[in-house]
């Protein structure tokens, strides 16, 4: 089973090179994937639709089907809160839009926040990303709010 990856902008916003597939490969592999850089209000819009939560989000992620032979999923990802809370977790923009990435797989494999999430995602970020900060970027006050 061969996974793919859609990437679509839906911003004026420059997608950051961040290696999406590599990632996602590591961690679902063999998933059919769609990620999506959404407005502010694209993203609220969603929030609502999707967790019935009236917010701007960073991160959203949810499976799209589950089958036995065929795992999809969406993660949307809103660029303007990224670009305003990167600094709360001491990443740059381009560092945090790649956790955002990886938290919402973490999710869509079935990791709840906790210890074991934070783990994955200091693990996959230093995988992939030359982070400045290796401690968990998970100090902010925002933390889970997505």
């Amino acid at each position: 089973m061969r996974g793919t990856l859609d990437v679509r902008n839906f911003t004026r916003r420059a997608a950051p090179g961040v290696p999406y597939a590599k990632i996602a490969s590591a961690i679902l592999p063999g998933w059919d994937l769609s990620l999506v850089f959404a407005g502010e209000q694209r993203a609220r819009t969603l929030n609502i639709q999707l967790r019935n939560k009236n917010y701007v989000p960073n991160v959203l992620s949810y499976e799209a089907s589950s089958s036995k032979k065929e795992r999809s999923g969406e993660i949307i990802i809103c660029p303007a809160v990224a670009k305003r809370q990167a600094g709360d977790y001491d990443l740059s923009y381009s560092s945090f839009i790649a956790f955002l990435f990886i938290h919402g797989l973490l999710h869509l494999k079935g990791l709840p926040h906790g210890t074991t999430m934070d783990r994955y995602e200091r693990k996959y970020l230093s995988r992939f990303i030359s982070a400045p900060n290796s401690s968990s970027p998970h100090g902010s006050k925002n933390r889970n709010r997505h």
